[in-house]
Parts: structure tokens; sequence; C-alpha cells
């Protein structure tokens, strides 16, 4: 397992972490065991918006006395007073919800407390009037929540509540689907939504990724928006690839999906070459780099991907970015201007132009 920092706290995540919603297909005591074996497995970060009240004990059983080996992503909104989920943004109801959620879970304290599911303005503005987020900011400041997050499906108003400066992480739903424009939840240019993954990298928010895979929809070419199937381990590579996501989190219903899933640890780089999305996105995002890497390797050992990905963050405004670059063994400079890299690049980029940009850039 590999483990990217959260700027605003320092804590390291696993890249993988766990969604919830689906795994009240399993039985309580499945639940535990597949809980079990993904700690075992390095797995320490945990999405808590369950289709069910059900996995909530199990949980709290499972980690009993791990409680330290793990992050708890828990919404403020998610109810499950009917032992099924439920949307709310009543202020009383979300606090009785959050009460049982900790008793369950068999802990006093939340490690990240989220804005949970914000995709309308309009419902921004009920859970600030409502006094919902100053009640998170309250159990902040009392300790019982480390850290502020939102889940949204929407980029205008993430970047809306980015405007706040309260959140060290956001929930968004990454992948080609969506970030091209293609299903329920494509929302955003393609610009838009990068944009709002370089804003977070530039100010440290973390992101964790919801529907890496569509709902699915993208492993079947029956159902993809592509006509095309993509593996689960492209799509994870995908998500990783983008600014500031430090986990993806994979709804599993069992022990059986999670081990498929953590097989993408081992899984050879052709595994998770994605560069196939090249043949379905649209036209625009011809001559855009995507990190995807599929240049490589490098005959003179420099990591394209990373490069462009250096340039773009600090054309955006994180100068953290350019201290990262300068840090490089290897640098746009020692480019040999061979053409390996256009010859493979799926997008087309001319890397060996881009490479005299990003010097010239850099200086």
């Amino acid at each position: 397992m590999q483990y990217r920092m959260l700027p605003h706290g320092g804590e390291q995540i696993s890249i993988l972490g766990l969604g919830t919603s689906s795994i009240q297909a399993s039985g309580e005591k499945e639940i535990e065991e597949t809980i079990y074996y993904a700690l075992e497995n390095g797995i320490n970060y945990f999405d808590m918006a369950s289709a069910e009240a059900k996995p909530f004990p199990a949980y709290g059983r499972a980690l009993a006395g791990k409680r330290n080996k793990v992050y708890f992503q828990i919404h403020f909104g998610a109810n499950y007073a009917s032992g099924t989920y439920g949307w709310t943004t009543n202020p009383d109801t979300v606090k009785r919800s959050i009460d049982w959620q900790l008793s369950a879970l068999k802990t006093d304290y939340i490690d990240f407390g989220f804005i949970h599911c914000i995709d309308e303005m309009s419902d921004l503005k009920k859970v600030q009037k409502s006094g919902i987020i100053d009640y998170i900011l309250q159990l902040k400041k009392q300790g019982v929540v480390r850290h502020v997050g939102l889940s949204s499906h929407t980029p205008e108003l993430a970047q809306r509540v980015l405007d706040m400066g309260i959140l060290d992480m956001l929930m968004f739903s990454i992948n080609p689907g969506y970030d091209y424009q293609k299903g329920d939840y494509g929302i955003g240019s393609v610009d838009e939504r990068m944009n709002l993954y370089r804003r977070c990298e530039k100010e440290g928010v973390g992101i964790s990724v919801m529907k890496a895979f569509s709902g699915g929809q993208l492993l079947d070419a029956g159902t993809s928006p592509f006509r095309k199937a993509l593996t689960e381990y492209q799509c994870i590579q995908y998500a990783l690839d983008k600014p500031g996501v430090l986990t993806v989190l994979p709804g599993i219903r069992g022990k059986e999906d999670l081990q498929r899933i953590l097989g993408f640890c081992n899984a050879a780089p052709e595994e998770k070459d994605y560069s196939v999305i090249a043949s379905f996105a649209p036209k625009d995002a011809e001559g855009t780099c995507v990190y995807c890497n599929h240049c490589e390797p490098c005959p003179a050992g420099l990591n394209v991907g990373l490069i462009n990905k250096y340039y773009d963050l600090s054309k955006a405004g994180d100068h953290l970015a350019h201290d990262h670059y300068e840090k490089l063994e290897i640098k746009a400079d020692q480019c040999i201007k061979c053409g390996h890299c256009n010859s493979r690049c799926p997008f087309h980029v001319d890397q060996v132009e881009k490479m005299e940009k990003i010097n010239a850039y850099f200086g």
C-alpha cells in the first residue's frame, strides 16, 4: 500500500480507501472480516456514507482497539433513523444522527467531518442558514472533529465552499466519463473540473474520490457512455493521477471485491494504463497532457507526466509546485528531443516543444 500526506495535518492516507455504500450486501460477520482484511492490507481510510445503518456497528466491533490506526469520513447530513440512508439539512436530525454514528462506531471523535452531498447553491444556503456548518466548526474547536470536508459533484459549488477557507478535504466524483461531461454527474467543463483539482492541490485541500467507476457504468461496454469498457485499475489510476487526489474510495460488497481491488497495488503498469481514453475523449482534449505517462519510458529518464503536472500547477498559482519541480533530479532542460514521447502520446501532445516551454518557464 502507498500513502499520501494530507497537507492540512500531515496524516498519511492510503491511496485506496473504502466506500461503504454497498457493503451492506454482506452479513455483519463478513463486514467485520472485510474490515479486518482491509486494515491488514494497509487501508486506513473509510468513508461512512452507507446505504444502510447495518455496517456502523460492524465497523465499531471490527475496529475496537484499533481506532488510532484508521480515519473515518463521517457525513453531517446522512441520517439512519429509519435503518436506511436519508439526506437531511435539519440541524436537530443531523446532531442525533452524528451522536448515533459515534456510538455505533465506538468512538468519541471524527477524523473528517463532512458537509454532506451539497450539489446546489440552494442546498448550501440551507446548511449555512440552519447552522450545520457552524456546528461542524464548533466541534472542530472542541477537538471532536479533526478536519472539515465537503462532498459534492458540482465544481462551481465546491469552489464556493473553498472560498470560505474552511476545508481540509473534498470528496468529489472523478472518472473519465464525468471529466468529459458524460453521465449524470458529469457537471462542469473539462477545464472547470481540472481547475478545481489544481486549486485543491495549490491550497493543500486533499481529494477523496467517489464514483471512480461511475457506479460501474465504465466497466461495461454496454453501459459505458463511450461504448468501451475500462477496468477498475485503469479508473483508479486515472483518479490518482489528478492533482490534489489522496485516496480513491471504491464501493465494495464484501471481501471478494476488496481482494480484487487490492490487486491494484501490485498490478503491472500496463494494467493501469488508461491512455485508451484518448480514443473517445472530446476533440478539445487533444493536445492536453493528462499525466497518463503512456509516453514512458523516456530515454533520458524524464518523468514527463510529473513535469507537466508541476508546470500546470505552478501556472495555476501553486508556489510549492515550483519547489517540487526544482527537486526533480531530471528536469525539462535534459530533454534530448528524440521524439519518443510524441510518437506514443495518445493525446497528440508535442512534448518536445512542451519541454522547451516548461524549461523556459521555470528558468
